[in-house]
């Protein structure tokens, strides 16, 4: 399989000056997502020019994709596929159990984004703002499997909490001992010393 002329990665500060060109040319609000640049993923060519990004909010175990840009349309399905791919490893890595989006591309739709209505549309987190645009999500896992998932990895994160505070006791314990003998054996070299002295006094009086 070929390389793609490209690579994904997170932007970074460096980013800014060609990302912000990018969302002001889609009349998107630059000012803000300047400040939140850290969410996008980038798609960098093998020359450095930034041809695609997308933004990935994270709030609690919900994602949503927003303000993707391209700097050549003939492109964009292309590379919304490979952000999207993209997408769903850092989902992954987060125990996110749906993805939401506002985007209306019909690429989404036909990578299994549907609209959310009734009880669906209820766990929308506010903090993705209350833009009328229709929202449209994926469900990427089983919400009653994630919070098994997520009580095993609190359960062996307290159980690694509970064994290494153990660890810290014992090495406690292990360091009063070690102090304990080091203070026997001066007090018994002060004594030594100080038997050795009186005998030593004596036997000039003499």
């Amino acid at each position: 399989m070929s390389t793609p002329p490209f690579q994904i990665r997170r932007a970074t500060i460096d980013d800014l000056p060609h990302l912000s060109a990018m969302w002001r040319a889609e009349n998107l609000p630059v000012e803000d997502l300047e400040k939140r640049f850290k969410e996008f993923q980038v798609a960098e060519a093998s020359g450095g020019e930034i041809i695609g990004a997308i933004g990935l909010q994270i709030a609690g175990h919900e994602g949503r994709l927003h303000s993707e840009v391209f700097a050549h349309p003939e492109q964009s399905d292309m590379l919304r596929q490979t952000l999207w791919e993209r997408a769903q490893v850092l989902a992954g890595n987060h125990g996110l159990v749906r993805m939401w989006t506002q985007l209306n591309a019909p690429f989404w739709h036909m990578n299994g984004f549907a609209v959310a209505t009734g009880e669906a549309l209820s766990k929308l987190p506010p903090v993705f703002g209350a833009n009328p645009e229709p929202w449209r999500f994926v469900q990427l896992r089983d919400e009653a499997v994630s919070a098994i998932s997520l009580d095993k990895e609190f359960a062996m994160f307290r159980e690694a909490e509970k064994e290494r505070t153990e660890k810290i006791f014992r090495q406690a314990r292990v360091l009063k001992m070690i102090a304990a003998v080091i203070a026997a054996g001066v007090l018994v070299l002060v004594l030594v010393w100080a038997i050795s002295f009186f005998r030593l006094q004596q036997g000039l009086r003499r």
